[in-house]
């Protein structure tokens, strides 16, 4: 028998990084595998010991490389390409090579998404796709980033209208924050109308593409990457201590005459409190509540495969514990994929991912925490909560933390099994139909206990709710690819069937019997059931078409049509059909341009296309009826049905989003410098807005397709190889995105609501505040002109806008945009021998926010509140008003909104790889350790809190650090 050689190698660059994910193939056979970490790899040769080594990577030339007989080990270095765009890039339905890209698409590679510990897909894009506003508001325990491209489109529910599209390896719907990044190949993001046209109503927001990793055909190989760390609170807004507290009580009852010396604390505490603030008896109830987190992730992979089999498969777990007690995330993952040749002609594959969620959810205690009076003991001498401290009328705030007093948690169980079967009946065509399937089921239950922030000493309450969701996918694609003589031609053909249905039931009651039995017997809550249950389908039916042309590789053009039609949508109007055009011109490669050195690549591009959105609920075009309950003459009440105050209507179609752009794609100087630059216009219009009806007509809303926005923007990524050495290099990438969002028309003009967040403005972001303008507070000296306004010395000074000598609704103004002007990230790797280091920083700028933290001042002084400026006699401050135990925070809005623009050290990784020739004495591939914090630093005029999380008091965000390897046997 013959014996098969082993060959073993580095591949480095020209400074003699290692490289990985290059792609190692024997010439004229199957037989492949990829660098890992370190750059090293390994392979079998065929028998007879002939092999011509064919080596690939983005952004280098590729070589083939012959070996000599017996050769068992080999070292590479690829050159930086001067043409870096053979790299295959996943379109939809399709797969192109870069520089015949027409559209705009941002493309991620695997290894580049795990250079720092994330976890989940969208988190490791933070910064790296100019146009995406990625933010994480929410700090409880398992909760993800929360993706817009391009601005918002849509103002009828704009938190979920204009959200984008993820498609994980052509299946849709797909829950992405279930996928552990260390299982994504790529990631694809699509921006313009061009490239997201053949999704049409379903990619109007934008497309997120994720592929995940497959096996090869190479010897099976085990990975291990595992991280843990600790968390703790960044930057949370300091509340008054109980000195401070008796301060601003005595205050407000000096301005009313009550209080003028310490002699007068009996008339504004009672016993308890005074007696507390005597012994010093304070506490910081916020400090009580909030500890260190926890975060951990384990993943294990395995791939391989032979000549006709390739399997990749892996298994994680994640967990993070919250900074609150009874926040705790869990989540078990696994993910198995296989491709399978038939023959020459016929493959076949399965796709699926498994994920098992167990989340503790706490009920917000710190919004409790930040009015409770700090004064007194939060336990008695006997250890027993104070459940009223000091004959408070607030429950203590850490009353839920009790034995059997608090439970909610909500168990998921998700599901997405596809499978494909792909004929290549003849040359150049390819048939490919996919069938996918999301089954997901969840079960929340809540209970307290009457001793609870929410049972206030009066009942418990226990409940549950089931849901499950059936999601069904049928697509069929047909491509043919054709080269002759300088043309080439691509022609995709699409069929879509999708069908999402949910069915829902919940139970519950008061007075639980046993407290400790939760909410699984709902039995036993005896007292004021209600019960429910629900059923949702909706269907999306879509045939789609593209035509790729190429003339001599420099004149690319790229035609889509989409025709959708939507369940949703009214009888007559449910489908509509969406084109798009897209031309591109590589000018670099034209004669003209040959003795140039400046630019190495060159292409300009233009597209034009149309999406739509179908952004209202399932049944929306119906009128529905509701119950009611009657009672009469004091009789019992009775259930009567009565018309849904939102009625349907039957010619609600589409909306339409017309979009415009214009790129450049560049590198220079030997690609030392690449980048890109858009421009964008985006109009949409036949808006599904909720339109208010007088009260004459018994009801209240209806959809209608009235007004239009328009965004318009500018976009630009760079990417700087500064240095290239053969032990040290270093690269930058920066991306920036300008969004001008606007709404054009409304049917009768501007919208006025009584919400300062909800008002609409023609020519404003449809996200403003639009409110009264405080300039200051009313000083001594100024009694008289005070007097005009209703007001004295110590109020709040609101801008008389109209100078009409009062302060009424007409006085509002514009305050500021909610979203922001302009966005930005900055990101560095250096290396240096088998050292790494990454360093990210993002912008955010141009937003305002209303701060929950700021809001919280209660002029009367009958609770606690955030420690700020405010105004006395003696203290002449133009930041709050004074306090007043008979007046309230009249325009105490005015005071939360502030200009929250930062700049955020959002992470920076350290890590070591371990050279081979010590690994390898250990059996091991590739070995890297790492140390990594996250939300590390925040430049921002406000000092308070954290920005990002807009002064939210009862989702504070963590930082976070962590250490982590990375093991390849």
């Amino acid at each position: 028998m013959i014996q098969q050689a082993r060959l073993t190698g580095t591949v480095k660059d020209a400074g003699g990084a290692p490289i990985s994910g290059a792609s190692i193939s024997i010439k004229g056979t199957k037989a492949g595998t990829s660098t890992d970490n370190n750059g090293q790899f390994s392979l079998t040769l065929p028998a007879d010991g002939n092999a011509i080594l064919v080596i690939k990577h983005l952004g280098h030339i590729s070589r083939e490389m012959p070996l000599s007989t017996n050769q068992t080990s080999i070292q590479i270095t690829l050159q930086n390409s001067e043409e870096t765009l053979d790299e295959v890039v996943v379109i939809g339905y399709g797969e192109v090579k870069k520089r015949d890209l027409t559209g705009s698409v941002v493309s991620v590679k695997g290894e580049d998404l795990t250079k720092v510990p994330v976890t989940t897909p969208a988190e490791a894009l933070q910064g790296r796709v100019p146009g995406a506003d990625i933010t994480r508001n929410n700090g409880y325990a398992g909760q993800g980033a929360s993706v817009q491209l391009r601005g918002n489109r849509s103002i009828a529910n704009p938190e979920s209208s204009n959200n984008v599209l993820y498609i994980v390896d052509g299946i849709q719907g797909v829950a992405a924050q279930d996928i552990d990044p260390n299982d994504i190949q790529s990631i694809e993001v699509l921006k313009d109308a061009s490239s997201t046209a053949i999704y049409g109503s379903r990619g109007a927001n934008g497309v997120i593409l994720i592929t995940t990793k497959r096996g090869a055909n190479e010897k099976p190989r085990l990975n291990y990457n595992a991280y843990a760390g600790i968390s703790h609170v960044a930057g949370y807004g300091e509340f008054m201590t109980g000195q401070e507290y008796v301060d601003f009580r005595r205050e407000a009852y000096r301005a009313v005459g009550t209080w003028n010396s310490p002699a007068d604390d009996n008339k504004i505490l009672n016993p308890l409190q005074l007696q507390a603030f005597q012994n010093g008896q304070f506490t910081n109830w916020s400090d009580l509540l909030l500890h260190n987190g926890f975060q951990q992730n384990h993943q294990i992979s395995v791939s391989g495969g032979g000549k006709n089999t390739k399997v990749y498969f892996s298994g994680a777990y994640f967990q993070e514990k919250g900074l609150l007690k009874m926040d705790e995330y869990k989540r078990y993952s696994g993910r198995l994929n296989i491709d399978q040749t038939i023959n020459s002609w016929m493959n076949v594959g399965l796709q699926s991912q498994f994920a098992y969620i167990d989340n503790d959810i706490r009920r917000d205690p710190l919004n409790q925490a930040s009015k409770i009076a700090p004064l007194g003991l939060p336990y008695d001498e006997n250890g027993q909560l104070n459940l009223f401290p000091l004959q408070g009328t607030l429950i203590n705030p850490l009353a839920d933390e009790q034995a059997d007093a608090y439970k909610r948690n909500t168990k998921s169980n998700r599901a997405t099994v596809s499978g494909y079967i792909e004929l290549k009946p003849v040359k150049d065509l390819s048939i490919k139909s996919t069938f996918g399937a999301i089954f997901s089921t969840s079960e929340a239950g809540n209970f307290y206990s009457k001793n609870t922030i929410d049972g206030k000493g009066s009942r418990s309450q226990a409940s549950i709710t089931n849901n499950q969701d059936r999601n069904i996918s049928w697509e069929n694609v047909i491509t043919y690819n054709k080269q002759f003589g300088d043309h080439a031609l691509q022609l995709t053909g699409v069929t879509s069937y999708l069908s999402w249905t949910n069915t829902n039931s919940f139970a519950g009651g008061n007075n639980q019997l046993f407290p400790s039995q939760y909410y699984y017997n709902i039995g036993g809550a005896n007292q004021n059931p209600f019960y429910g249950s629900g059923y949702v389908e909706s269907k999306l039916l879509s045939f789609s078409g593209r035509a790729n042309y190429s003339y001599k590789g420099k004149y690319l053009l790229t035609l889509t049509g989409r025709n959708d039609g939507s369940s949703k949508l009214a009888k007559g109007h449910k489908w509509a059909f969406f084109p798009s055009a897209a031309a591109a011109w590589r000018l670099v490669d034209e004669d003209f341009m040959k003795n140039q050195k400046i630019f190495s690549d060159l292409k300009l591009r233009v597209s034009y296309g149309v999406s739509g959105n179908d952004v209202i609920s399932p049944y929306a075009t119906q009128n529905s009826v509701i119950v009611q309950n009657f009672s009469f003459n004091d009789a019992n009440a009775a259930n009567a049905y009565v018309i849904n105050g939102l009625i349907g209507n039957n010619t609600l179609k589409w909306e339409l989003t017309k979009t415009m752009n214009l790129g450049v794609d560049f590198g220079l100087f030997n690609n030392v410098l690449t980048g890109s630059i858009d421009y964008y216009n985006a109009k949409t219009n036949d808006l599904i807005f909720p339109y208010t009806l007088p009260l004459s007509t018994g009801v209240t809303t209806v959809n209608r397709n009235i007004g239009r926005t328009q965004n318009k923007g500018i976009e630009l990524s760079l990417t700087s190889h500064n240095i290239q050495k053969k032990s040290f290099s270093w690269n930058t990438n920066l991306t920036f995105a300008h969004n001008n969002e606007k709404i054009v028309a409304l049917p009768n003009g501007n919208v006025i609501a009584d919400d300062y967040r909800e008002s609409l403005i023609i020519g404003q972001p449809a996200q403003i505040y639009y409110d009264y303008k405080k300039i200051g507070i009313w000083q001594l000296g100024e009694e008289e002109q005070a007097a005009q306004y209703g007001a004295e010395p110590g109020d709040i000074k609101i801008a008389d806008m109209n100078n009409d000598g009062k302060i009424d609704a007409f006085d509002r103004t514009i305050i500021g945009q909610r979203v922001p002007k302009w966005t930005a990230g900055l990101s560095n790797d250096l290396r240096f021998k088998g050292f790494d280091l990454n360093i990210l920083l993002v912008a955010r700028v141009g937003q305002w926010i209303s701060s929950d933290y700021y809001a919280k001042y209660k002029r009367n002084g009958l609770e606690n509140g955030a420690r700020i400026d405010y105004w006395t006699p003696e203290n002449p401050t133009n930041d709050y008003p004074r306090p007043n135990a008979n007046k309230n925070s009249n325009y105490v809005t005015t005071l939360t909104e502030r200009q929250a623009s930062y700049v955020k050290i959002r992470n920076i990784t350290l890590g070591y790889n371990f050279p081979s020739a010590l690994i390898s004495k250990w059996k091991l591939q590739s070995l890297r350790i790492y140390a990594s914090g996250k939300n590390l630093h925040t430049f921002s005029s406000l000092k308070d809190f954290d920005p990002e999380g807009e002064g939210v008091i009862d989702q504070p965000l963590n930082r976070l650090f962590v250490f982590g390897l990375n093991v390849g046997f």
